[in-house]
Formats: C-alpha cells, sequence, structure tokens
C-alpha cells in the first residue's frame, strides 16, 4: 500500500499508513490550537492520540473541543468560535469525520471574517482568503471534506441545512489505519455517500470527463471493497481502497458538485437530524438510480459498470441498473427506508414543498442535467418510504 501526496485546491493531503509523523515540518510557528473532535471517535480511532503525542513533542498547547455532533448546527459552529476567540489559538486541529472537520472548516471562517455563520450561509459576507491554519485528520471513508472546499451546517429553527465553500484545509492527513473503527453502520454509511458523491459529480451541469473519470474509479473500488470491509472491518487493505475511493469521490464533488440526490437529503437531515447524510443518500437512491439512468445513460451505464457489467448505454436498461444497486444493498445489509427514521406519507407534502420553493434548495435545482419537476420529488419519496 503506498503512501503518496494530492494536491487540490489549497490542501496538501497525505494518504497512507503512519502519515502522522511528517506534520511536523507543517505545525511549526504554531504555539497553540484548538482541537475540534465529536464525543469519541477521535479517542477509539487513535488519532487523537498520535496527534497530542506530536503536540506534546512540539511544545505546542491545546484545549479539545469535543462536542461536535451528526448534521452539525450553527450553535456547534458558534461554542467554537467562542472557544477559539477565548483562548488564545493561532490554528485548528480536526480530527473526525465530515461533521468535524466540516465545522472546524465553517468556523475558523467566522473567526477570520467576523459575523456570524449565516452570513457566510445565506452569502451576506464573502468567505476571506486568509484564515487561521486547519489541520484535518480524517476518520471516515465518504464525505471527501478533507479534500473539498465545503462545510455543511444546520439552522434547525428554520429546517435549513446550507452548504458553502468555507475553503480548503491547509493540510490533510488520510490514513486507513484510523478508519477501521468505524462502526458497521457507519461503515455502510459513509461509503454510500462516497457512491453518490460520485454519480452526482459525473452527471451535474458541471461534470466533465474528469469527474467521470474519477467517479468510474471510486465506484469500482466501492462496489469490490466495502462488503469486504463489512466482512473483516479490520482489514487496513480494504479500508485504504474505500478511504482512496472517497478521496477522489471527494475531489470530484469539488469540480462537478452535487445536485438532486444531495438537496433532496439536505431537506431530510434538516427535518430529522437523527438521520445520517450517508443513510439518506443510500435510500434515496432506491429510486434515483433509475431516474438518472433514463436521463443520462450513457454516464450512468459506464461508471456503474462494477454493479453490472452488462449494462447497455440506452435508458431502456434503468430497471436494470436500479436491480444491480438493489442487490447491492442487499449484499451489503442495508435494508433501511425512510419509516426507519420516522418519516411517513404525511411528510411527503413539507418535503417536495421545500425542495421545490425554499431558496436553499433551489440551488441545487441549476445543477441538474434535466428539469425537475413536483411530480419527480413527490414519486422519489413515495418509493422509499
Amino acid at each position: 500500500m503506498k503512501s503518496f501526496n494530492v494536491y487540490n485546491g489549497g490542501v496538501k493531503l497525505l494518504f497512507g499508513v503512519n502519515r502522522l509523523k511528517e506534520l511536523k515540518r507543517f505545525l511549526h510557528g504554531l504555539s497553540n490550537v484548538l482541537i475540534v473532535t465529536g464525543r469519541s471517535s477521535a479517542r477509539i480511532s487513535g488519532a487523537l492520540g498520535g496527534i497530542t503525542g506530536l503536540l506534546d513533542e512540539l511544545g505546542i498547547g491545546y484545549e479539545h473541543y469535543d462536542r461536535v455532533k451528526p448534521n452539525p448546527d450553527k450553535y456547534v459552529i458558534e461554542e467554537i468560535v467562542e472557544t477559539y476567540r477565548g483562548g488564545g489559538f493561532d490554528g485548528f486541529v480536526a480530527i473526525g469525520g465530515g461533521s468535524v472537520i466540516d465545522s472546524a472548516k465553517a468556523a475558523r471562517v467566522v473567526v477570520a471574517g467576523g459575523g456570524v455563520i449565516e452570513d457566510y450561509l445565506y452569502r451576506r459576507r464573502s468567505v476571506p482568503e486568509d484564515k487561521p491554519f486547519l489541520l484535518a485528520v480524517n476518520l471516515t471513508h465518504g464525505t471527501g471534506t478533507e479534500i473539498d472546499r465545503f462545510s455543511v451546517v444546520s439552522i434547525p429553527e428554520k429546517r435549513e441545512k446550507l452548504g458553502f465553500g468555507a475553503g480548503y484545509p491547509n493540510v490533510s492527513i488520510d490514513d486507513p489505519r484510523y478508519t477501521r473503527t468505524l462502526p458497521r453502520s457507519q461503515t455502510i454509511y459513509t461509503s454510500m455517500d462516497a457512491f453518490a458523491h460520485s454519480v452526482e459529480s459525473a452527471t451535474s451541469i458541471l461534470a466533465s470527463p474528469y469527474t467521470e473519470l474519477l467517479a468510474g474509479e471510486a465506484i469500482k473500488y466501492i462496489v469490490e471493497y466495502l462488503p469486504k470491509a463489512l466482512r473483516n472491518p479490520s482489514n487496513i487493505g480494504y479500508r485504504y481502497w474505500l478511504l482512496y475511493a472517497s478521496m477522489i469521490a471527494g475531489i470530484s464533488i469539488d469540480h462537478g458538485i452535487t445536485h438532486l440526490g444531495h438537496g433532496i437529503e439536505h431537506v431530510l437531515s434538516a427535518i430529522n437530524p437523527r438521520l445520517p447524510h450517508g443513510a439518506g443518500l443510500a435510500i434515496l437512491y432506491k429510486s434515483l438510480i433509475r431516474i438518472f439512468y433514463k436521463h443520462i445513460p450513457v454516464t450512468l451505464a459506464k461508471i456503474l459498470k462494477p454493479l453490472d457489467p452488462s449494462l447497455k448505454p440506452k435508458p431502456e436498461d434503468s430497471e436494470k441498473a436500479l436491480k444491480a444497486y438493489l442487490e447491492f444493498l442487499e449484499r451489503i445489509g442495508f435494508d433501511e427506508n425512510l419509516g426507519t427514521y420516522g418519516f411517513g406519507r404525511d411528510d411527503i407534502g413539507e418535503i417536495v414543498k421545500l425542495y421545490m420553493d425554499h431558496p436553499v434548495y433551489r440551488r441545487y435545482h441549476r445543477l441538474s442535467p434535466f428539469k425537475i419537476d413536483r411530480s419527480m420529488v413527490r414519486e422519489v419519496i413515495e418509493e422509499v418510504l
């Protein structure tokens, strides 16, 4: 398993096993950092101990904020900003998955630019170019946030979940050792998040041969190695390739962006923050695969070959593609639907209205390569309840 470096946007990513020791040259000059994590994953994975040991060796002070939760909201960002401003820090270290790294990205924007996070989510203020140092130590193989510029934050009282271009980490670490302690459910959810990143970045109006290439590669490794990782969670080789797939899918969305799937999922997890993002996407794709295939059969046939090599680039194969996707979900033991998270038929109207009418979610409409209407969104939700 080779170690290598990747440069994308403003971030230098160190990919491979045991790369932490190489961080010393990036941390020199820092005197006091705020470590941002979730409740326990950073400690359980071993990454927190590795980082604090390195900081101690370099004589860099630190404080630990450990209250980031899944689908982080504006109140978490406010707490991190307040902690940072009161502690005399000169940098962030984010150790976690998408929620943790996104939170640190968002908080440093507010620290640097002033105001509140809503100013940036609603584009009332521009994201400042100069921001505090951020090291991201990634613990999941799903979001790609360690390599892309995006951050997603929820506004609970408005039932809004918004993404914005918060900027890249300065340095990131993708070490497959730290993903071996992912629970089975998170192994599935995060991998299916990367799957959705691949499909949408290869099919949006900003898609290109480059995003299609990355998407096809990512899906190939997800289909091959996710079932293996679920059978043998501690196998570092399987985690290596899932992490690689997630990373290149992250680059792909940085260039090609997401559209319909992520837009609807953001509505769902804004309504119910207990819905894991990757689970919501895996559920929605039980309907979306057919829709995408009907409208963009050439691209879908190419990138979904790992699911079924016999797929033809014609709309009539949409049902065949859906069948292959559902069989893959069965193979990995994913049998959830929206009802699993308490959604019912009474919620359909609100979901459709939010996605179609709310200005936050209308941002996604223009990125879709085909026209979206209410009947399409309603059909998707009805099929996956």
